[in-house]
This record gives structure tokens, sequence and C-alpha cells, in this order.
């Protein structure tokens, strides 16, 4: 019996019942990194699976997609482990990914120094130890009972609405976990890792994907962490906190109560931000305003919904494309594989979009350019916009709060606003919503059904869509005048009968499918929500169909 490696595209001999991670000792001095875990048959696997049949088989390293997501998972089990030994009793909760770490608090405690210095040498020791993460299976009735007696009644509470006969758990020395997704095969591998300090918990740091052998490094995101405190907040108030607790209020039939709240909080938000800018346009500033955010956060229809509230504001809106100053296609930059970068800056017309700007603030009157996609090229068909009195231009656009952007434009004309999916629920304590698997989802919906695009090339550019976003957005999301989270807490269970009908059909002979069947198991956690309450004005529709919105 032989498997195939992709590694080293060739065949290995094997009996039937070895380890990936024994297979891969076969050939170790033929690959040049140490695996974390590996891709089976196009399905991510941990490297201690047994292997008894024929397989295609690939080793990921720590700085790929899928190795960093086991490495993080792999931290959090055993901060876990360490904060059982450290501090027994208490509750660990791992509520979100942000400033290039994960905010951790635990329940009951102020953390200060010692206690993160506590648990930081608690999980060096154990990575000196090399100890095991053992997958486990067994009947969910007896995991419910394991998790209960370890205090994890959020893990219960997930496992009573999700049916399952059978569940996989982890045990770390003695401890128990779960996760949705593989963890690394022992402690050993989890050298690089920090602990600091953040507000009144603290950040969990892994490795830098770029440079494994380095531990992220914090960058300031303090509007993100009010962003995410406020909904927090608000999560904590209406008492759905994680999946479980969604799950058990759709199972009581309080989805439509929950939708209307949501939406309402949009609404005020909303609202709010454009009472803002009303308030600063009567100081004589705020004739412009920005609106940045990355791939899928519903920043068209914000940028709509904010409209309406300006005109009861007594503002008139009034809209510009940023597509509209493309330069020219053969001016377009080249990204690092000789493709155009259209996320790129560059790849607009700054000169003439800040000189246009200019004169429509001194109230001269423009002839606004269309971009031709066909074509490549700008085009003029006589569409012309002169700003009146009490107008308010909308842009909307990625590089919004760039200020490269808007360089000649006065910083008090100005009003920026940031835009993001940014996902507080969580699975439960101890596994978070991806804000990103949030925007990718929702994109692979709407991709499907409004351009004509399968999952396949959805997935297969998010990397290249996440690149841009690291390098054109994320910098400059601390810019913004106002934060608006565009998440909706019902948002999952809604999508996931629309999610599991596009993947469900996903090729399986292509690589992406591992990422496919990640988020066909991630949607499995959640209860389907029928959509029919949801209002025709829901930043939602944007996505799904069904909006009042032109788009």
């Amino acid at each position: 019996m032989k498997v195939y490696c992709k590694n080293i595209n060739r065949y290995i001999p094997i009996s039937g019942g070895e380890t990936l991670i024994e297979i891969y000792q076969q050939v170790a001095k033929e690959i040049p990194f140490t695996p974390i875990c590996a891709r089976v048959n196009n399905k991510t696997e941990d490297l201690r699976c047994p292997v008894f049949a024929p397989k295609q088989v690939e080793y990921l390293p720590v700085g790929s997609a899928s190795g960093m997501r086991v490495y993080v998972r792999s931290l959090c089990m055993m901060l876990y482990r360490a904060v059982v030994e450290c501090y027994p009793g208490l509750s660990l909760r791992i509520c979100h990914s942000i400033s290039k770490g994960y905010y951790c608090r635990l329940e009951g405690m102020t953390v200060d120094a010692e206690v993160v210095e506590n648990l930081r040498s608690t999980m060096q020791r154990l990575v000196a130890r090399d100890i095991p993460f053992e997958r486990k299976e067994r009947l969910t009735a007896d995991v419910k009972e394991m998790f209960r007696e370890q205090g994890l009644d959020d893990k219960v509470k997930l496992l009573d609405t999700t049916h399952d006969l059978y569940t996989v758990y982890y045990r770390l020395d003695g401890v128990l976990d779960s996760f949705y997704g593989n963890l690394a095969p022992s402690t050993g591998i989890l050298q690089t890792f920090d602990l600091q300090l953040y507000h009144d918990g603290f950040l969990l740091l892994a490795c830098d994907p770029t440079h494994p052998e380095i531990a992220a490094e914090p960058v300031a995101q303090e509007k993100m962490y009010k962003a995410f405190t406020d909904y927090v907040a608000f999560n904590d108030i209406i008492g759905v906190r994680n999946v479980g607790e969604l799950n058990q209020a759709t199972a009581n039939k309080r989805s439509r109560e929950l939708i209307n709240v949501a939406e309402a909080l949009h609404d005020k938000k909303i609202a709010s931000i454009a009472d803002e800018i009303k308030r600063r346009y009567d100081q004589g500033g705020a004739r412009v305003v920005m609106i940045a955010g990355p791939s899928s956060s519903g920043k068209t229809t914000f940028t709509k919904r904010l409209a309406i509230y300006l005109l009861t504001n007594l503002l008139k809106p009034q809209m510009i494309s940023l597509d509209d100053y493309f330069v020219d296609r053969v001016n377009t930059p080249l990204d690092e594989d000789g493709d155009y970068d259209f996320e790129s800056l560059y790849a607009l017309d700054l000169p003439l979009f800040n000189e246009h700007l200019n004169q429509l603030i001194a109230g001269e009157e423009v002839e606004l350019p269309t971009y031709s996609f066909e074509l490549g090229q700008r085009i003029y068909k006589g569409k012309k916009l002169r700003l009146e009195d009490n107008s308010v231009l909308l842009i909307e656009g990625i590089h919004g709060l760039n200020p490269e952007l808007t360089s000649e434009i006065p910083s008090e004309m100005k009003y920026k606003i940031y835009v993001s999916a940014l996902t507080t629920l969580t699975i439960d304590d101890h596994n978070w919503v991806p804000t990103t698997d949030n925007r990718l989802l929702r994109r692979i919906i709407r991709d499907h059904k409004y351009r004509g695009m399968s999952a396949l090339e959805t997935i297969r550019r998010w990397p290249s869509v996440r690149r841009g976003e690291d390098r054109w957005i994320f910098p400059y999301q601390e810019n913004a005048d106002s934060t608006f989270n565009s998440s909706l807490i019902f948002e999952l269970g809604v999508m996931r009968d629309y999610g599991e009908a596009i993947l469900k059909n996903f090729p399986r002979d292509t690589s992406e499918y591992a990422e496919a069947y990640r988020l066909l198991k991630f949607l499995s956690y959640f209860t389907s929500i029928p959509e029919n309450a949801i209002p025709p004005t829901s930043l939602l529709r944007e996505f799904l169909g069904g909006s009042s919105f032109h788009y």
C-alpha cells in the first residue's frame, strides 16, 4: 500500500495503520520544514491520524493558513491547561482576535502582571515537557458529562443543541477541551508565543505567520477594542454570548426578537454617526465622508442607510465611486505575481481624484469620469456634479482611511468611517467566531448569487483579498472618526442553509476543499434561522438578496 506525498511528488510505501507523523519521519530529510498538520485527500488532519488506505498527503508548515489555525488552537488548549493549574475554578474566556493576538479574560479575577507571568511560565514548562495532545472520540452523552465535571458548561450547552451522537475532544495532561479543528501533535512544537496585559485581561500572541520564530507584535487598536466591547455588552444584555445560547434562543422561538433588536442596534449606531456628521458640518467641516472597510463588510448598504439618516438631518448626500477613478488598465501597478493589483492605492488616479474633490468643496461643477471595465479605461459620459447648499459627499471604497488618498483635502473637511463585521459571538468560551470567516461566508453567498462566481473561485481568490486588506486597509483602521460594527448576532444561523447548499457540492479534488470542509463544519454548529423576519433594509440583504436598496 502507498500514499502519495505532494511535498516530494512521489509515493511512500506503508503497511497500514501508521500515523501521519510516522509517515513523515520516513521522508523528513526531503521536506524542508517541520509540519504541524497535514492535508489528507484535501482535508486537514492532525499528525496523529492513522492511515489505513491509499491517500494523497501534503504536509503543512506552521506559516500556512491551516498550520496557523492549528498552532493557535493548540496554544489555546495549552493556555487553558495553565489556567487549570494556576487558578483552579476560574473560567477562561477567549473572546475575539484583536491587536495581532487573541483577547482573553479570567472570569472573577483582575488580571495583573503577576497573573500573566504565572500563566506564561506554566505554558513554557508545558512546552518543555512536550506533552501529546490526545485526540479522543466518545458518545456525546459521555463527553457532556466529562465537560460538566470540569465546569465547561458552555460546551455542554453547545452539545445540547448540535445533537451529534459522537463528539471529538482532546486531552492534554489530564485536562479535556474541544475545538472545531485539529491540534498539534504535542506541546513541544509551540515554542513561540507570548502573553501581554491588555485592558482587564490579556493578549495571547501566537507566532508571526511570516516569521514563525518570533511572536506576533501587538498593534494599537483602541477604537476596535471599544467597538468589540460595546457589542459584547449588548450580547450580555440579551443573554446570547455564544452559539449554544443562540441555538437555545432559536429553539425557544426568540429568533424574531433577536433580529428586531440587532437591527434596531444597527439603526441606532447609524443614526448616531449621522448626528455627529451633522454636528461637524454645522461647524464648517465634514463636507466629505469617507467610508472604508474590508471585503464583504457591508460598506455599500451602510452607505445607503447613512444617506437616509443624513437626509433626516437636512443634509443632501451625494455619492462618488472610487472605482471610476481607476487609472487605465495599462498603467495599473502589478503585484508580486505579475498580475494587475487592482487593490493597490496606486491603481487610482490620485491627482485627478483630489483635484475633483477640491473643486467640489469650492462649489465648482465637475464632470465625473466613468470607468469602463470592458475597455479598461476611463470614459466621460457628460455626468456632472456640483455640491448644493447642505450637500455632503459620500465616498465608499477600501482606501477611504488612507491619508494619502485625500492628501490635498483639509482634515477638518473629512469624516472617516470604518465598517467591518466584528463578530463578538463565540462558539464557546475557548472558541471564538473569526471575523474573516463571517465575511468569507457573506462573500461566497453573494458571489454565487449575484456575480456568477463559484465558491471555488471565491475561496481561491480569498488569500489575495486578505493580503490586500493587510496592506491597504487594516493599517489605517484606527484613523476612523467612527467605527461601525456590521455584524448581526443572528446572521450565521441565517447563512447556514445558504452556505451549506453552496459548499456541499464543492469539488473535492482541489486544495481549496480543505477550506470548504472547514466552513461546513463551522456552519454545522448553528441552528438554522429563517430569514423571513429580516427587514428589506437589513445589511445582510446585500448578501442574501431581497433588499429594498438598488446595488
